[in-house]
């Protein structure tokens, strides 16, 4: 029994390690997209990019967000008890279900992009909006191959897919941009938007090409399938829906805060006298500069979240508590390894990054984007716990739980926004602060309805307290490092170098707290000599 919960553990582990390696070249190739963009048509052309973005988001996720999570679920706890056809048909049935939602998706905006634009009092994020009608069709067609590879616990047909996706992107927005920009900023951003739509067209070719590659070995399965009661298209699209609809309000509703937003926060810095185009920008550095900072971690909490859905439920078909109590533990203790230190980093460098990254824009518009970012770092730490335990919720079966916790949060940050958006001394920075606090009470609530339902102990010192004072003393001495090459070596390589110092302190931090274990160095490439090299040195808690 030890021996079966530690391999299914490294076997989530091992999910999450190749979503997560992945995810930091898509986040880095993301960076090196989003940049340039910024750099080439500043906070008003992404301004406009963003006004278009947050409601693009919220049809996709009305389109897909449940589906790949109730396939991976689906298809996982059929694959458990040997019914590998079943598991099958529950993919085929979601896929033209998914076919069907993306085809109406993209068909209302490409109907109705002039005015939503206008409703939104932005007109000139049309072009933004209108290119990225492609990718409402395509994404989510690809989103039901993500989700059948996932319920069989093989993470890297999305990896390599969202590699595919996010490098075509970034080459095609980059060109598109630069080459449209003498036809004004709001066709270049526009430029910028389509890049979205060449990567969602190529991400769904490439993983399409890995499933007719497997469909060997899946009818193999299919033939060696156990004989069991008849799956019936009604009970699945019935039982997709039960498990969808709830994901689905969830997930919609980051998205429908940050369309809420977009009405918001231009309409009360306009009433406190800000132009349309200042507010516009301000709504760009917000959104544009300073979120996608934010969103960074969140590639670790995605993948780690994307592994335990279906791990989750395959230890709760096999009844197995004890395996159900390591894993979630284990994706607890990886979020907050990865969110604290990006929290506080960013909290005490944020300023220096800022610059560092968008070193075209004014010092005006950096110095404003650097106190947006130091408000909203610490959503960095709430916003990735969210994404796990939902996922641990979901996994669990208790789906509702996740939806009403960010539906308070959702409301509280309604409210908060249009408060403090209002107050000039505060401005911009409100919506940031609400942010941050959205996700905060969403965190506790999840935590709190885990603990006291589902009976899942969890080791306060090791999880929670070990990560936070190795993240504290990283940037305390981050801090101290930029402050004293600063004077020296001039601020650009200052902030490089303390980063680096950052990362190397934190990463010692963690062996020395005994944070990190040798049993967490088999994730990685030659994990094994690695971790034999360090254990002569007995560094090892």
């Amino acid at each position: 029994m030890g021996v079966e919960i530690i391999a299914k553990q490294n076997n989530f582990l091992k999910g999450a390690a190749i979503l997560g390696i992945a995810g930091i070249i898509v986040k880095i190739l993301g960076a090196v997209y989003r940049i340039p963009i910024v750099n080439i048509i500043k906070d008003e052309g992404i301004g406009y990019y963003q006004t278009a973005y947050p409601f693009y988001s919220l049809l996709l996720t009305i389109a897909t967000a449940g589906f790949p999570v109730a396939i991976a679920k689906l298809a996982s706890e059929k694959r458990a008890v040997g019914d590998y056809k079943g598991a099958y048909k529950v993919f085929k049935v979601a896929l033209l279900g998914l076919i069907i939602g993306g085809t109406l998706a993209s068909l209302f905006v490409a109907l109705g992009a002039r005015t939503i634009v206008e409703k939104l009092k932005n007109p000139n994020a049309y072009y933004s909006l209108i290119a990225l009608v492609p990718a409402l069709f395509f994404v989510p067609i690809m989103s039901a191959f993500r989700g059948f590879f996932q319920g069989r616990q093989n993470m890297t047909p999305t990896a390599i897919s969202q590699i595919a996706e996010q490098l075509s992107r970034v080459a095609s927005g980059l060109f598109l941009t630069s080459y449209l920009l003498k036809y004004g900023i709001p066709i270049a951003a526009g430029g910028a938007s389509f890049g979205g739509s060449v990567g969602g067209i190529v991400g769904g070719i490439t993983i399409f090409i890995i499933f007719m590659m497997s469909r060997k070995e899946i009818h193999h399965e299919i033939e060696n399938s156990i004989e069991s009661k008849e799956y019936k298209v009604s009970n699945i699209v019935k039982d997709l829906l039960v498990i969808s609809i709830p994901i689905t309000l969830g997930s919609s509703i980051a998205p429908i805060m940050d369309a809420i937003d977009t009405t918001f926060v231009l309409n009360r810095l306009q009433a406190i006298n800000y132009s349309e185009e200042l507010a516009n920008s301000l709504y760009g550095q917000l959104k544009g500069m300073a979120q996608t900072l934010i969103n960074l971690p969140q590639v670790f909490s995605i993948a780690i979240s994307m592994s335990l859905v279906p791990a989750i439920a395959d230890a709760k078909a096999r009844k197995r508590k004890t395996e159900i109590n390591s894993i979630a533990s284990s994706g607890i203790r990886m979020t907050l390894l990865i969110g604290l230190p990006c929290a506080f980093g960013l909290f005490v460098l944020a300023k220096p990054i800022i610059g560092l990254l968008y070193y075209k824009n004014t010092l005006e518009t950096i110095n404003s984007t650097g106190e947006i970012l130091s408000y909203l770092s610490f959503g960095v730490i709430t916003l990735t716990l969210v994404q796990c335990l939902t996922a641990i919720l979901q996994g669990l079966g208790r789906v509702m739980v996740p939806v009403i916790s960010l539906f308070i949060g959702a409301v509280v940050k309604v409210i908060l926004t249009y408060v403090l958006t209002g107050i000039p001394s505060i401005n911009i920075k409100g919506a940031a602060i609400s942010t941050v606090a959205a996700y905060t009470i969403a965190a506790l609530l999840d935590l709190m309805s885990l603990v006291r339902s589902s009976k899942i102990k969890l080791d306060f010192k090791n999880i929670f307290l070990k990560p936070l004072i190795s993240s504290i003393v990283m940037a305390i001495i981050a801090k101290a490092s930029f402050i004293l090459l600063n004077n020296i070596i001039g601020q650009r390589l200052a902030t490089i170098l303390a980063v680096l110092i950052g990362v190397v302190l934190y990463f010692i931090l963690l062996i020395i707290t005994g944070s990190i274990t040798t049993e967490d160095f088999k994730l990685l490439p030659k994990g094994d000599k690695i971790e034999k090299k360090l254990e002569r040195f007995k560094i090892f808690k």
